[in-house]
């Protein structure tokens, strides 16, 4: 029998969902097994959503993340970062103090990881806007967990049962995407998620679909030169270095066969290409995986949804999935 893994649970923008979703998640015979879990973040916020859920959890500060393999069944290990008060996290509301501390979680979760404290980290939603107001100045998650890892070959994947899909570029401009569309960044890119995928599957060599960037692959031409002149040549130098990967291939029409199972994961150029059709059939399961750094870390694929907050009715599917997947790669 496997000894379950130790995962640093981060708590995310606690004027958020993120909070109530960690709970949910814990009390929940699907996420109580899944993994030894150590949540980061403040135990005013924890109780809160312990309150809001009706659930039935407690709470147990520790100081070391060793010490959350001996709390009992029923308790929630808690390593507390921040201690904020009622007027720091107002629901809906970002501020500094929040976003201060939910900085504070993400470098304490990967400096555990990088140290080996902890096997991977599953992360809570964000406010970029309570994080940019305290001075951390990232697009997101992503971007700031590759500088603390001293990485640039990183890429942004979201999974689901039916479909794997990573990004060329990332939180971008539509207007700046052309230009950072590059045959160095498209091939790091397939690379990546080969790695990444197989990781995943188990498969030695997963089969990749590659999207274009215009319509209709461009339309030899009338539409943009970058399949030929970029993403073609790319995709020609992973097949030689044995990668297997096939396009470019129209956005269009790709994920009614993706979604069918005939490639195990698909490279897409930009962010709402490639996630508008993975949400529309992942949008309570799917996981946001970092590929390429050298720690496990996945993610929920949605936001604080402020609207939520408070409630005790947010999904916490999406948590579980993440936690589960975290699980998996680290044993890997």
């Amino acid at each position: 029998m496997h000894t379950k893994p130790l995962i640093a649970i981060t708590m995310g923008d606690p004027s958020g969902i993120g909070p109530e979703i960690i709970v949910q998640t814990l009390q929940s015979p699907d996420g109580a097994d899944l993994c030894v879990p150590l949540v980061i973040g403040d135990r005013l916020a924890l109780e809160r959503a312990i309150s809001v859920c009706s659930s039935p959890l407690t709470i147990q500060e520790i100081l070391q993340p060793g010490e959350a393999r001996a709390v009992p069944c029923g308790t929630i290990p808690l390593l507390a970062l921040s201690h904020l008060t009622e007027a720091d996290m107002t629901y809906g509301a970002p501020s500094i103090a929040a976003g201060d501390a939910v900085f504070r979680y993400i470098c304490h979760a990967a400096e555990l990881c990088l140290h080996g404290a902890v096997a991977a980290m599953a992360t809570a939603p964000i406010s970029k806007e309570a994080m940019h107001r305290a001075g951390h100045d990232y697009p997101g998650h992503t971007e700031l967990l590759a500088e603390l890892c001293g990485t640039d070959d990183f890429v942004m994947m979201l999974a689901g049962e039916l479909l794997r899909v990573s990004l060329v570029t990332i939180h971008e401009a539509l207007h700046d995407v052309p230009g950072l569309v590059t045959f160095e960044q498209v091939l790091k890119t397939i690379r990546i998620t080969s790695e990444g995928v197989r990781r995943l599957t188990g498969k030695r060599s997963p089969r990749l679909a590659v999207l274009a960037l215009n319509p209709h692959c461009g339309e030899a031409g009338k539409f943009g030169r970058q399949e030929a002149e970029i993403i073609e040549p790319a995709i020609r130098q992973a097949q030689r270095e044995g990668i297997t990967a096939e396009g470019p291939l129209a956005a269009d029409t790709l994920f009614h066969f993706a979604q069918k199972g005939e490639y195990d994961g698909v490279v897409a150029m930009y962010h709402d290409q490639g996630l508008i059709p993975l949400k529309m059939l992942h949008f309570d399961d799917a996981v946001n995986i970092t590929l390429g750094l050298p720690i496990v870390r996945t993610s929920v694929d949605h936001g604080t949804a402020y609207n939520l907050a408070g409630k005790g009715t947010a999904s916490a599917g999406s948590l579980v999935a993440a936690i589960k997947m975290a699980a998996v790669l680290a044993r890997r």
